[in-house]
Order: structure tokens, then sequence, then C-alpha cells
């Protein structure tokens, strides 16, 4: 598993907020363009957020589905894209005090093209590319105005 971690100055529950707004999916996850639809429900396990994945014109469509999730602490996510295969994501949110949270991203090849890519190959552009998702979310769940539910 290929993991990054971040600490962000705030609770887990609003950094969770942003992870359940199926609708930000696209603005913290790398490489996600846009949002077709999102599942009632989500992130409830099964639910899905439909997405466009790359630059325009090359964009695939596909899917997002929640595999496990624990309110506030963890949300496990198979990502579907295309030909390159399916990704387990593993987000777990651990409280440090009241007001800051460790978030630790855990990556791994579960179908297709990717698992037939040596994890030491993928970790150097994953690395970067899971952390720049984790600032992402620090940003969105520090700065922002989240949207309620």
């Amino acid at each position: 598993m290929i993991e990054v971690c971040r600490t962000i100055r705030t609770p887990p529950e609003r950094i969770f907020a942003v992870l359940a707004d199926g609708w930000s999916y696209a603005s913290w996850v790398v490489g996600a363009a846009h949002i077709r639809a999102v599942d009632d429900g989500w992130p409830a396990v099964g639910t899905r957020v439909h997405h466009r994945l790359g630059p325009w014109p090359l964009q695939l469509e596909d899917q997002t589905v929640v595999r496990e999730m624990e309110p506030n602490r963890l949300l496990e996510l198979e990502a579907h894209a295309g030909p390159f295969g399916v990704a387990r994501v593993r987000l777990i949110l651990e409280p440090i005090s009241d007001t800051t949270t460790r978030v630790r991203m855990g990556w791994r090849a579960a179908a297709g093209f990717a698992r037939l890519v040596p994890e030491a190959v993928m970790s150097v552009v994953l690395r970067a590319r899971n952390a720049e998702t984790l600032h992402r979310v620090d940003d969105i769940a520090t700065h922002r105005r989240l949207r309620a539910a």
C-alpha cells in the first residue's frame, strides 16, 4: 500500500464533511475532472460518485464506490479509472487534539493495468499525487464554507 499522511488543523468532523460531499469530489481528487452524478445517501457503503477523469477531450467516464465508512473516522473507496484499472483508497482520520487531525491516505491497485506496474514505480507518481489530494482536502476543510448536507 502506498501511503501519505497530512496533519490538518481542523477537527475530523470538518474533514469528513468534505469527503461526505460527493459533489466536491473533483475539487480534491487529483485527476477527477467533472462530477456527473452522486448517488443519494453518499457516502453510505455501496453509493457512488459518477465522474469524468483526465484532461478534456480525452476524458473517461467512470465511478467511485464507497466500500467502507465510519463517520468522522474512515472512508474506503473503490476508484475506477477505465482501462487503467481500479484502486482501493483508504482515508483514515485520527484526532490529535480538539482542533487537529492526522489524515492518512493509503492507495493500492485492486484490478486492471495498475496491478501490473510494480509498487515502487507507482509510488514515485502516486506519493506526489496523493499528497496534493490531501493538500486540497486541507484547503477545503480549513478555508472554505462547507455545503449543508
